[in-house]
């Protein structure tokens, strides 16, 4: 289950490339952010990672991620790295588990959270960061995570900071409903993000930060959220989301549930069209963002 980020291999123990990555990234941060990004190492900090669960989604939250699954997910290879404040206390973690998909090693990332209070300061973007470092130290080429189209500072974060490519759109991904309140009227509508990470012949990542792109570019593109027809052929298309969709659930469900709606048809007539996203913008004065769409050939998962 993805996590609000500004709201988601080596064991756990011993000596490895991502260890010094890890450090390195603190050292780099360390004269203007307390902050310190690392492995969780201890069993206390393994349930303070399951109590930030609880406060992100909530305690009725039922998919939560015991300790010791967390604990087991590490050692044979997964990621579990926490975001500690100056007083040792953890203030965020990300989470994943490594597997082999087609022959190909390849990582996805459950969760990342960030303690409310915390957020807006890069501190997701830090937790991806060390998780691509760890498992790119084991072969990892490629790593996926789910995000809410409906939630846009998680769309800035995932598509703009960290470059991700989106690959699939999934209805009800983890189901109708979940037990939390961030769900609450909307479902579980998911896109599925792939990071590409290079491979031995390229080890830099392939993903790279994009252009938040201008919402005033984006005007003269359809728009189809509310449209009773979508347009044939067009190069180019947008689907628009509010701005803060947490606004809106608190405002009314109805409302809420609408804009889910509209949106699942228009990316579900979109990824059976040929078209993919291949940019985001935000409108402040309308409180809305979007998703641009091109058609034509785009990244793509490989076939289960």
């Amino acid at each position: 289950m993805d996590g609000p980020a500004g709201t988601q291999s080596g064991h756990r123990h011993g000596h490895d490339a991502a260890t010094d990555a890890g450090r390195a990234n603190n050292a780099a941060a360390d004269a203007a952010d307390p902050v310190r990004i690392r492995r969780i190492e201890t069993w206390d900090e393994y349930q303070a990672c399951v109590a930030l669960q609880n406060d992100v989604w909530g305690p009725e939250f039922a998919e939560s991620v015991p300790a010791a699954i967390l604990m087991v997910s590490q050692r044979i290879g997964g990621v579990v790295a926490g975001a500690f404040d100056h007083d040792g206390q953890l203030i965020g973690f990300v989470f994943g588990m490594t597997g082999v998909e087609h022959g190909r090693l390849v990582h996805w990332s459950d969760m990342l959270a960030v303690r409310l209070s915390e957020r807006g300061r890069g501190i997701g973007r830090r937790l991806k960061l060390f998780q691509r470092d760890a498992v790119r130290a084991v072969g990892v080429e490629t790593m996926y995570w789910t995000f809410d189209p409906l939630v846009a500072r998680n769309a800035r974060l995932n598509l703009i900071t960290l470059g991700a490519d989106v690959v699939e759109y999934v209805p009800d991904m983890y189901g109708h409903a979940t037990s939390s309140a961030l769900h609450q009227g909307l479902g579980t509508d998911r896109f599925i993000v792939a990071w590409r990470m290079g491979d031995g012949a390229r080890p830099e990542p392939r993903s790279e930060p994009r252009s938040e792109l201008p919402a005033a570019a984006c005007a003269g593109v359809p728009a189809l959220n509310a449209m009773p027809a979508f347009p044939d052929g067009a190069p180019a298309v947008r689907v628009t989301v509010p701005l803060h969709i947490d606004r809106v659930q608190r405002q009314s469900l109805t409302v809420a549930a609408s804009w889910r709606a509209d949106t699942r048809r228009a990316f579900l007539w979109c990824f059976a069209h040929g078209y993919h996203v291949t940019g985001y913008y935000r409108d402040e004065p309308t409180e809305t963002a979007g998703y641009m769409l091109t058609r034509g050939a785009g990244p793509t998962i490989p076939p289960r």
